[in-house]
Protein backbone atom coordinates (compact mmCIF):
# COMPACT_ATOMS: atom_id res chain seq x y z
CA UNK A 1 0.00 0.00 0.00
CA UNK A 2 1.22 3.50 -0.79
CA UNK A 3 1.80 5.97 2.03
CA UNK A 4 -0.94 8.53 2.81
CA UNK A 5 -0.61 11.90 1.06
CA UNK A 6 -0.46 13.57 4.50
CA UNK A 7 1.09 11.69 7.39
CA UNK A 8 1.40 13.59 10.68
CA UNK A 9 2.47 11.02 13.26
CA UNK A 10 3.23 11.02 16.99
CA UNK A 11 2.72 14.77 17.31
CA UNK A 12 3.46 16.25 20.73
CA UNK A 13 3.53 19.98 21.32
CA UNK A 14 1.70 22.99 22.65
CA UNK A 15 2.22 26.50 23.92
CA UNK A 16 4.94 27.41 26.38
CA UNK A 17 5.78 24.34 28.44
CA UNK A 18 2.26 22.87 28.26
CA UNK A 19 1.58 20.09 25.78
CA UNK A 20 -1.79 20.27 24.03
CA UNK A 21 -1.08 17.40 21.64
CA UNK A 22 -0.04 14.05 23.08
CA UNK A 23 1.04 11.43 20.54
CA UNK A 24 -1.56 12.67 18.05
CA UNK A 25 -1.61 11.13 14.57
CA UNK A 26 -3.52 12.43 11.53
CA UNK A 27 -3.30 10.94 8.04
CA UNK A 28 -5.17 11.79 4.84
CA UNK A 29 -5.07 9.96 1.51
CA UNK A 30 -5.29 11.75 -1.82
CA UNK A 31 -8.83 12.93 -2.55
CA UNK A 32 -10.00 11.89 0.91
CA UNK A 33 -12.07 14.00 3.32
CA UNK A 34 -10.74 13.65 6.87
CA UNK A 35 -12.56 15.35 9.75
CA UNK A 36 -11.25 16.11 13.24
CA UNK A 37 -13.96 16.35 15.91
CA UNK A 38 -14.04 16.33 19.69
CA UNK A 39 -15.02 18.43 22.71
CA UNK A 40 -13.90 22.02 23.22
CA UNK A 41 -10.26 22.14 24.26
CA UNK A 42 -9.50 18.75 22.73
CA UNK A 43 -6.66 20.13 20.62
CA UNK A 44 -8.45 20.06 17.25
CA UNK A 45 -7.27 23.45 15.98
CA UNK A 46 -3.87 22.91 17.60
CA UNK A 47 -3.48 19.72 15.55
CA UNK A 48 -4.25 21.68 12.38
CA UNK A 49 -1.70 24.35 13.30
CA UNK A 50 0.90 21.68 13.95
CA UNK A 51 0.27 20.10 10.56
CA UNK A 52 0.60 23.53 8.90
CA UNK A 53 3.78 24.44 10.77
CA UNK A 54 2.28 27.16 12.99
CA UNK A 55 3.23 25.14 16.08
CA UNK A 56 6.66 23.65 16.70
CA UNK A 57 6.51 19.98 17.61
CA UNK A 58 8.50 18.56 20.48
CA UNK A 59 8.01 15.07 19.08
CA UNK A 60 6.62 13.56 15.90
CA UNK A 61 6.91 14.34 12.22
CA UNK A 62 4.82 15.65 9.33
CA UNK A 63 5.20 14.18 5.84
CA UNK A 64 3.55 15.38 2.64
CA UNK A 65 3.66 13.11 -0.40
CA UNK A 66 6.37 11.13 1.41
CA UNK A 67 8.59 14.16 2.07
CA UNK A 68 9.51 15.12 5.63
CA UNK A 69 8.31 18.74 6.01
CA UNK A 70 8.45 18.91 9.82
CA UNK A 71 11.05 21.70 9.80
CA UNK A 72 9.38 23.82 7.09
CA UNK A 73 7.62 27.14 7.73
CA UNK A 74 3.92 27.58 6.82
CA UNK A 75 4.97 29.61 3.75
CA UNK A 76 7.23 26.79 2.60
CA UNK A 77 4.41 24.28 3.16
CA UNK A 78 2.13 26.35 0.91
CA UNK A 79 4.72 26.03 -1.82
CA UNK A 80 4.74 22.25 -1.20
CA UNK A 81 0.99 22.05 -1.79
CA UNK A 82 -0.80 22.91 1.47
CA UNK A 83 -3.65 25.40 1.65
CA UNK A 84 -4.95 26.57 5.03
CA UNK A 85 -8.16 28.48 5.80
CA UNK A 86 -8.23 29.71 9.42
CA UNK A 87 -11.52 30.07 11.26
CA UNK A 88 -11.34 33.86 11.59
CA UNK A 89 -9.54 36.76 9.88
CA UNK A 90 -9.43 34.71 6.69
CA UNK A 91 -10.30 37.44 4.17
CA UNK A 92 -9.20 41.01 3.39
CA UNK A 93 -12.47 42.87 4.12
CA UNK A 94 -11.47 46.13 2.41
CA UNK A 95 -10.51 44.42 -0.85
CA UNK A 96 -12.93 43.19 -3.49
CA UNK A 97 -13.78 39.52 -3.82
CA UNK A 98 -11.66 39.28 -6.95
CA UNK A 99 -8.73 41.03 -5.31
CA UNK A 100 -8.95 38.54 -2.42
CA UNK A 101 -8.79 35.66 -4.88
CA UNK A 102 -5.90 37.25 -6.75
CA UNK A 103 -4.02 37.52 -3.44
CA UNK A 104 -4.38 33.77 -3.18
CA UNK A 105 -2.40 33.40 -6.40
CA UNK A 106 0.63 35.18 -4.95
CA UNK A 107 2.86 32.12 -5.33
CA UNK A 108 1.82 31.51 -8.93
CA UNK A 109 4.12 32.42 -11.79
CA UNK A 110 1.76 31.06 -14.46
CA UNK A 111 -1.57 32.29 -15.84
CA UNK A 112 -4.08 31.70 -13.04
CA UNK A 113 -7.19 32.84 -14.95
CA UNK A 114 -8.31 29.22 -15.40
CA UNK A 115 -8.20 28.61 -11.64
CA UNK A 116 -10.12 31.85 -11.05
CA UNK A 117 -12.83 30.65 -13.44
CA UNK A 118 -12.99 27.30 -11.61
CA UNK A 119 -13.44 29.07 -8.25
CA UNK A 120 -16.27 31.19 -9.68
CA UNK A 121 -17.90 28.07 -11.11
CA UNK A 122 -17.63 26.34 -7.73
CA UNK A 123 -19.03 29.38 -5.86
CA UNK A 124 -21.55 31.19 -8.14
CA UNK A 125 -22.66 33.52 -5.32
CA UNK A 126 -19.07 34.72 -5.00
CA UNK A 127 -18.82 35.23 -8.76
CA UNK A 128 -21.88 37.49 -8.69
CA UNK A 129 -20.21 39.73 -6.12
CA UNK A 130 -16.67 39.76 -7.53
CA UNK A 131 -16.56 43.59 -7.59
CA UNK A 132 -17.88 44.02 -4.03
CA UNK A 133 -15.66 44.41 -0.99
CA UNK A 134 -15.41 41.04 0.74
CA UNK A 135 -16.28 42.65 4.08
CA UNK A 136 -19.78 43.42 2.78
CA UNK A 137 -20.63 39.75 2.18
CA UNK A 138 -22.59 37.40 4.42
CA UNK A 139 -20.71 35.05 6.73
CA UNK A 140 -21.22 32.10 4.40
CA UNK A 141 -20.07 34.05 1.35
CA UNK A 142 -16.96 35.24 3.19
CA UNK A 143 -16.13 31.62 3.97
CA UNK A 144 -16.51 30.79 0.28
CA UNK A 145 -14.10 33.60 -0.60
CA UNK A 146 -11.61 32.29 1.98
CA UNK A 147 -11.81 28.75 0.57
CA UNK A 148 -11.59 30.10 -2.97
CA UNK A 149 -8.49 32.10 -2.12
CA UNK A 150 -6.80 28.96 -0.74
CA UNK A 151 -7.75 27.08 -3.93
CA UNK A 152 -5.98 29.73 -6.01
CA UNK A 153 -2.64 28.33 -4.79
CA UNK A 154 -3.60 24.99 -6.40
CA UNK A 155 -3.16 23.01 -3.17
CA UNK A 156 -3.06 19.23 -3.05
CA UNK A 157 -4.13 19.36 0.62
CA UNK A 158 -6.78 21.86 1.71
CA UNK A 159 -7.07 22.44 5.46
CA UNK A 160 -10.23 24.06 6.85
CA UNK A 161 -10.56 25.18 10.48
CA UNK A 162 -14.26 25.37 11.42
CA UNK A 163 -15.48 26.32 7.91
CA UNK A 164 -19.16 26.37 8.96
CA UNK A 165 -18.76 28.35 12.21
CA UNK A 166 -21.55 30.88 12.57
CA UNK A 167 -23.40 30.07 9.35
CA UNK A 168 -26.98 28.84 8.93
CA UNK A 169 -27.76 25.13 8.45
CA UNK A 170 -28.62 25.77 4.78
CA UNK A 171 -25.28 27.50 4.16
CA UNK A 172 -23.51 24.73 6.08
CA UNK A 173 -25.01 22.07 3.80
CA UNK A 174 -24.00 24.09 0.74
CA UNK A 175 -20.42 24.48 1.98
CA UNK A 176 -20.20 20.75 2.68
CA UNK A 177 -21.47 20.03 -0.85
CA UNK A 178 -18.72 22.24 -2.27
CA UNK A 179 -16.11 20.51 -0.09
CA UNK A 180 -17.23 17.15 -1.53
CA UNK A 181 -16.84 18.60 -5.04
CA UNK A 182 -13.33 19.80 -4.24
CA UNK A 183 -12.32 16.36 -2.93
CA UNK A 184 -13.64 14.72 -6.10
CA UNK A 185 -11.01 16.65 -8.08
CA UNK A 186 -8.32 14.74 -6.15
CA UNK A 187 -7.56 17.39 -3.53
CA UNK A 188 -7.22 16.00 0.00
CA UNK A 189 -9.32 17.73 2.66
CA UNK A 190 -8.48 17.99 6.37
CA UNK A 191 -11.18 19.75 8.34
CA UNK A 192 -11.88 20.66 11.96
CA UNK A 193 -15.60 20.93 12.69
CA UNK A 194 -17.86 21.66 15.66
CA UNK A 195 -20.87 20.37 13.69
CA UNK A 196 -19.54 16.86 14.25
CA UNK A 197 -22.52 14.80 13.11
CA UNK A 198 -22.90 16.64 9.81
CA UNK A 199 -19.16 16.64 9.16
CA UNK A 200 -18.83 12.90 9.80
CA UNK A 201 -21.62 12.29 7.29
CA UNK A 202 -19.33 13.51 4.49
CA UNK A 203 -16.08 12.19 5.97
CA UNK A 204 -14.13 9.28 4.53
CA UNK A 205 -12.13 9.26 7.75
CA UNK A 206 -12.87 10.73 11.17
CA UNK A 207 -10.67 11.49 14.16
CA UNK A 208 -12.15 12.03 17.62
CA UNK A 209 -9.59 13.88 19.74
CA UNK A 210 -9.75 14.09 23.52
CA UNK A 211 -7.04 16.01 25.40
CA UNK A 212 -4.83 16.05 22.32
CA UNK A 213 -4.90 12.27 21.89
CA UNK A 214 -6.64 10.08 19.32
CA UNK A 215 -9.61 8.57 21.16
CA UNK A 216 -11.33 7.08 18.09
CA UNK A 217 -10.22 6.78 14.47
CA UNK A 218 -12.52 5.22 11.89
CA UNK A 219 -14.59 5.95 8.81
CA UNK A 220 -17.16 8.69 9.24
CA UNK A 221 -19.92 6.12 8.82
CA UNK A 222 -18.48 3.83 11.50
CA UNK A 223 -18.04 6.67 13.99
CA UNK A 224 -21.65 7.77 13.46
CA UNK A 225 -22.75 4.20 14.16
CA UNK A 226 -20.54 3.81 17.26
CA UNK A 227 -22.84 4.00 20.33
CA UNK A 228 -20.07 5.35 22.59
CA UNK A 229 -19.12 8.07 20.13
CA UNK A 230 -22.76 9.03 19.64
CA UNK A 231 -23.48 9.13 23.35
CA UNK A 232 -20.35 11.01 24.37
CA UNK A 233 -19.65 13.33 21.45
CA UNK A 234 -22.75 13.54 19.24
CA UNK A 235 -25.50 14.07 21.78
CA UNK A 236 -27.01 10.58 21.61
Amino acid sequence: MSAPYLSATGMRGGYGKADILNDCTITVDQGQIAVIVGPNGAGKSTAMKAVFGMLNLREGEVRLAGEDITALTPQQRVHKGMGFVPQTHNIFPNMTVEENLQMGAFIRKDDYSGTLAQVYELFPAVADKRRQNAGELSGGQRQQVAVGRALMTQPRLLMLDEPTAGVSPIVMDELFDRIIEIARTGISILMVEQNARQALEIADLGYVLVQGTNRYTDTGEALLANPEVRRTFLGG
